[in-house]
């Protein structure tokens, strides 16, 4: 299948353009930093540009059969419209060139849940902080993403993971539609899941969870290693 990912040069999204490509697919990696990307392949297409560019999000989606989003950017302060207007741009391109598969990564942080064995620090300290404080405007923007999605007509799917973390292989991790009552997704899982979605119509035009249920960081592990990294 000829797919594009976008942010192919984040953590989940490295991961998921070398997934595909091991999978057989052509696989279109989109970047802003196409010199720094790390793999090379021949069914592989390292193209410089920018979500928020229509003109470059064209090109890399005309011709195609899939788009996959792994779109990211740091929490903080300040608006975030990358999601959002990055989508938008998406979904414009795959309507005028009649690309129908989309799949784009959220986070649980939208809707958040209590999980069975989050514990009274995770949820009366930690969660609130960083889905009301610390992660408010990014979460605010990955709403409207979703709702840009959901009004778009495709046959798309909202992936939401929950706490990110790096594991060197993939796991037999959870898909579940809506919530899933785990507080730990590895990317490579995350990743999994998604090229998984191309081939299986279940979770079409739904949002799914994916859930990594074996070797998860404690809490504090997680915080120290990922939840305050930088990268």
């Amino acid at each position: 299948m000829r797919i594009t990912v976008f942010g192919a040069n984040g953590p989940t999204g490295r991961l998921l353009t070398g997934q595909a490509l091991a999978a057989g697919h052509q696989v279109t990696a989109v970047t802003r930093q196409p010199d720094s990307f790390p793999l090379h392949h021949d069914r592989l297409d390292v193209v410089g540009g920018d979500a928020l560019d229509p003109v470059a999000v064209e090109a890399a989606v005309a011709g195609r059969e899939a788009v996959l989003s792994t779109l990211g950017v740091p929490a903080g302060k300040e608006p975030i419209s990358t999601y959002s207007r990055g989508v938008a741009n998406i979904v414009a391109a795959m309507t005028r060139h009649q690309v129908r598969r989309l799949a784009v990564v959220s986070s649980s942080g939208v809707a958040p849940h209590p999980y069975s064995e989050g514990g009274l620090l995770f949820h009366h300290v930690l969660l609130p902080y960083v889905t009301r404080v610390l992660g408010k405007t990014l979460y605010d923007d990955m709403r409207r993403m979703e709702a840009l999605v959901r009004a778009s007509g495709l046959d798309w799917t909202i992936v939401r993971p929950s706490g990110l973390f790096h594991l060197p292989s993939v796991t037999d991790y959870t898909v579940v539609e809506g919530h899933a009552d785990g507080r730990f997704t590895a990317r490579v899982d995350l990743a999994a899941g998604m090229l998984a979605l191309l081939d299986d119509d279940r979770h079409v035009r739904t949002t799914v969870s994916v859930i990594t249920t074996v070797d998860n960081p404690t809490l504090l592990h997680w915080i120290r290693r990922e939840a305050l990294s930088k990268s």
